[in-house]
């Protein structure tokens, strides 16, 4: 690799997003013949095109940060309400890549702006050129390059045809930087302050966030409020070839009696007769193309979150195998080389899907509802010839493929068949699907068919009935969200772009305001939404005006300055009413934090039992009743920590779960001196070989599990355990240094016996 100082100064200096971008981009402007040299720690692209020197530079994303000064930063020293009208400062966060640059643009190079093209991709831009203007103001030359691919052709065609930079979509990204942070900040602070949740453990109000969080506390009150009601369903099972059910014309029959009176009517009924039959040929239309959105909701199928198939669809992108994967547009443009394309998959893993578009496909791709013309559809373009795909990535990249050649191909041909269905007078129905001819269905297979073939009835005929039943239900509430589900949600209601909300729903989790796959509310998120329920932060319009007033921006019909003004005296009006509600704010988060972290009760005095954190911000359990009762557990440093409303039956202390990294739950008493852990009736070990008292499991305060001798402190012989993997005592000791033998078992794998003495002669003969 070169230095810096072995090459001239670059005529034309193109700016990058990231590294591989840039390192991409070189690649296929120089036609592979770029070489790297480096500047301190950031790597530099060099070649040279028609008798000029190039240069390509990767940024980190934002290379300037936007925050308040440092006397703003102390949260106690001013009040959150003073800092809505304080300006934001900007500071230069890549200092090596800022001292790169400074170098690169020394002798007023021609430059070129290829970030992504987007609001986000132009500000980074933007935030480039005006930190090279304060290096050399006589910059003056400057173009941008709009992709929607890395690939040559798209590269080529940008480089070819350079446009202006569009400070509009800058401004409509700085405008969402600056509107973010100063909500952010002054919400977070208040509600932190009020609830006296400082340190690591402060709650945080988002402007997108908190209307984000306030749907899924809805959702999660609907369910826990849910009345469910009895219904009853009569169900025979039929008998042609295979086994069928068909379901009484009632459906769900809400008066019992009704329903048993039908049921005694039909239930020793032995044959039916076919009454009618009707059948419905269908055209099954593929799905549109995807947008970040769909893109987002078909990830579940792979079992990704949405914050990771984004990161992965990202990769993909900057390899040059997919395109941008940021877009509204469900709508493939003319210019998009559909035929390029399937050539190039016709040399893949899918060249059977491929051909048989090539040969048969649709007349014209599918069509979603929204064209936009800043970037086409996510889709493929190219095949991963010599790169090796991470699992995630190939997972990834075939449901993108799959989705293009569905987009393509004809639509599915399939047939319902609707029965009526006669039991001793009283009318029954059932309903089957066949796929006549799968088409688009046999590429994109993501879609489970929940509907099942029926054998061939005839009108007339009469047949067996095996089985009848009468079925008790009852009605069911409404489902959690999905990340996928969610997402859409947002985007009906405008909270949000197709940039930022899979990192919304990402925050949330890091917040610990959500948990689980479907996005179950934490006790603290219920209390701060219901803290705030008057406030308009937590209702949709009042952000869906701000994304409306960003687009705007986009468009040139708003400017940056007014748009943040408004902004700032809606956050004036909406901290009007929040600190009207300051004691009840107070109350309402207090309460829920101390359920939150309650555990049981003290064995001691019978008061509650709560999680705490010491100065040196170890997690404990100490008693409410402090500093009268000072009864007090250490708690493992690691892992999720659940209680279980149990408490242990030979000491009464509080039993929890503990939820380890990559490990099943264990559980746990409290009370490190439980006399099941001293009479060793607590995973029980074996001997111990130094002094013959019982050796057991146990859990470090870091989580870790280990093996001691009941007799600590003064026997304190230990042996660790392997981190994962289930523990089975064997009865058996070592025949070389006489301590226990145990069993692992783990899933897939054989089980083994080990001794736990890590010095034992045995594993020093086998070295």
């Amino acid at each position: 690799m070169l230095t810096f100082q072995e090459s001239e100064m670059s005529k034309t200096l193109v700016i990058c997003e990231k590294n591989i971008a840039a390192n991409r981009i070189a690649y296929i402007l120089s036609n592979g013949k770029s070489r790297s040299i480096r500047m301190g720690k950031t790597p530099v692209y060099e070649f040279t095109k028609d008798d000029e020197t190039w240069k390509v530079v990767g940024l980190r994303g934002h290379i300037i940060n936007l925050d308040y000064s440092a006397e703003y930063n102390l949260w106690g020293n001013i009040p959150p309400r003073n800092l809505i009208d304080i300006e934001p400062c900007k500071k230069v966060s890549e200092k090596d890549i800022a001292a790169a640059l400074k170098i690169l643009v020394d002798k007023n190079p021609y430059l070129i702006i290829a970030t992504d093209f987007d609001r986000e991709g132009e500000l980074i831009g933007v935030e480039a050129i005006d930190l090279i203007k304060k290096y050399n103001k006589n910059i003056n030359q400057i173009k941008r390059a709009k992709f929607s691919a890395i690939t040559g052709y798209e590269i080529k065609n940008a480089f070819d045809n350079l446009t202006d930079v569009d400070y509009d979509l800058s401004n409509a990204g700085e405008a969402r930087q600056v509107i973010d942070l100063v909500w952010g900040v002054v919400l977070t602070r208040f509600i932190s302050l009020t609830s006296n949740r400082l340190g690591k453990d402060f709650l945080s109000i988002g402007r997108v966030q908190s209307p984000t969080l306030a749907i899924l506390v809805e959702r999660e009150k609907e369910i826990q409020n849910f009345d469910p009601k009895t219904f009853w369903k009569i169900i025979a099972t039929l008998k042609k070839e295979t086994l069928f059910d068909a379901v009484h014309v009632e459906g769900q029959i809400w008066d019992e009696k009704q329903a048993q009176e039908i049921y005694n009517k039909v239930k020793d009924s032995k044959q039916a007769t076919i009454t009618d039959v009707k059948k419905t040929v269908e055209q099954e239309r593929p799905p549109a193309p995807f947008s970040t959105t769909t893109f987002l909701q078909a990830a579940s199928y792979l079992n990704l979150s949405a914050s990771k198939a984004m990161t992965v669809a990202e990769e993909l992108y900057m390899s040059g195998l997919t395109s941008y994967p940021r877009t509204d547009n469900t709508v493939y443009p003319p210019s998009l080389n559909i035929k390029g394309i399937l050539e190039k998959l016709s040399h893949s893993s899918f060249s059977k899907e491929a051909q048989e578009i090539i040969k048969n496909g649709r007349a014209h791709p599918t069509r979603g509802k929204k064209q936009t013309t800043d970037h086409p559809p996510i889709h493929p373009v190219g095949v991963p010839v010599g790169k090796k795909l991470t699992s995630e990535q190939e997972k990834v990249y075939e449901l993108i493929c799959r989705r293009f050649l569905a987009t393509l191909a004809k639509d599915a041909v399939s047939e319902t068949v609707d029965a009526s269905i006669t039991i001793s007078d009283e009318e029954f129905k059932t309903s089957g699907y066949r796929l006549i001819e799968p088409n688009w269905k046999s590429i994109y297979a993501y879609i489970r068919e929940k509907r099942k073939p029926l054998p061939e009835l005839n009108k007339g005929e009469v047949i067996p009935i095996p089985k009848i039943v009468l079925k008790e239900d009852k009605t069911k509430p409404p489902k959690r969200y999905t990340q996928g589900s969610l997402i859409a949600k947002m985007e009906q209601l405008a909270l949000g772009t197709k940039s930022t909300r899979h990192e919304i729903i990402n925050k949330l989790y890091g917040r610990k305001y959500i948990s689980g796959s479907s996005l179950i509310p934490t006790s603290i998120a219920i209390a701060v939404i219901d803290a705030l329920t008057e406030c308009a932060v937590v209702k949709p319009k009042m952000t869906s005006v701000l994304e409306e007033d960003m687009s705007l921006i986009a468009e040139g019909k708003k400017t940056l300055e007014t748009t943040v003004k408004e902004s700032r005296e809606m956050l004036t009006d909406v901290m009007k009413t929040l600190e009207n509600d300051k004691e009840k704010i107070k109350t309402s988060i207090t309460s829920a934090h101390m359920k939150e972290n309650h555990i049981g009760k003290c064995p001691k005095c019978g008061k509650d039992m709560i999680i705490r954190n010491s100065r040196k911000g170890e997690r404990f359990v100490g008693c409410s009743n402090f500093p009268t009762c000072r009864n007090a557990y250490p708690l493992p440093q690691k892992g999720m920590i659940d209680k279980t409303d149990k408490t242990c039956d030979a000491c009464n202390a509080p039993v929890i779960q503990v939820m380890l990294k990559g490990k099943k739950k264990i559980e746990l008493c409290l009370n490190p001196r439980c006399p099941k852990v001293a009479d060793g009736s607590s995973d029980l070990i074996g001997k111990c070989p130094k002094c013959g008292n019982d050796m057991v499991i146990r859990t470090s305060r870091s989580g870790n599990r280990f093996v001691g001798c009941t007799n600590f402190p003064r026997c304190k012989n230990t042996y660790s355990l392997p981190k994962t993997g289930d523990v089975v005592t064997t009865n058996k000791v070592c025949d070389e240094c006489k301590t226990p033998l145990i069993q692992i078992k783990r899933e897939g794998e054989d089980i083994t016996t080990v001794c736990l003495n890590p010095e034992c002669p045995s594993k020093k003969n086998k070295k």
